[in-house]
């Protein structure tokens, strides 16, 4: 595992988006596994202004989304779906038929979520996979549990996350319960993974990752059976990480 220790948020995203658009330099129809929440904004937001500039085309890549609110409209302005679009998708020259989110109104969860992993299995391995990581160690919805989620599946939220994300809603008690993700063989069958981590609060989940046992009480931990990770996190968030040379 390779880990980038950066001085702040700004200077984290740059490095993550500095990675991301290697591999889409390299490699120009790629397929990326993408991410929401706050942790990776910064990144797109760096992409797009190197699109802006005429340093980095999406018009060859395909996109595969971790995961999406179960009940929550396209549209709606906390699905993840219209995440996507405001902080990346509309802003560049990506084309729409190569994004894939999961529907969060399927009629039926169970039968859009073996459409979903079809579907990523056709694209085949993401050749770049970003992750954030939740406080409790998720990955994409993968809360701790007492086993690994091997593929796309609804998924009960916890308390945690629902009070994580509650900022992102008028109060707790509008955060969706549920939602569609991608499982962790899924996740793990990327070429490479890419995990951004910022703030404070993150150092515990950080640490419990990469230096605590593997196990799916902390999702995260099975990234250390990965042979192609690289971690990027400011200061604050690698805290309790030795510093290189230590």
């Amino acid at each position: 595992m390779r880990i980038y220790r950066e001085k702040d948020y700004d200077a984290m995203s740059r490095r993550a988006a500095s990675i991301i658009a290697a591999q889409i330099l390299s490699k120009p129809d790629c397929v990326l596994g993408l991410a929401t929440g706050s942790s990776p904004v910064g990144a797109y937001r760096q992409l797009i202004q190197w699109h802006k500039q005429g340093d980095l085309s999406f018009a060859g890549v395909r996109s595969v989304n971790l995961d999406e609110y179960y009940g929550l409209a396209p549209d709606h302005d906390q699905s993840y779906r219209y995440f996507m679009q405001h902080n990346l998708f509309d802003h560049v020259d990506i084309k729409p038929e190569n994004t894939n989110v999961p529907d969060g109104l399927a009629a039926d969860p169970a039968e859009e979520c073996l459409r979903y992993e079809k579907k990523a299995a056709e694209l085949g391995p993401a050749d770049l996979q970003l992750l954030g990581l939740g406080r409790n160690g998720h990955i994409g919805f993968n809360e701790p549990c007492d086993h690994f989620p091997r593929i796309t599946h609804l998924v009960d939220l916890t308390e945690s996350t629902i009070e994580a994300n509650a900022r992102f809603f008028a109060s707790a008690g509008d955060v969706p319960r549920q939602a569609l993700t991608m499982g962790i063989g899924t996740i793990m069958r990327a070429r490479k993974i890419l995990v951004v981590a910022s703030g404070a609060d993150k150092a515990g989940a950080v640490y419990s990752a990469f230096t605590g046992p593997i196990t799916p009480e902390v999702p995260a931990s099975i990234l250390q059976l990965h042979p192609d990770v690289i971690l990027v996190g400011d200061e604050s968030a690698l805290s309790r990480l030795a510093a290189p040379g230590a």
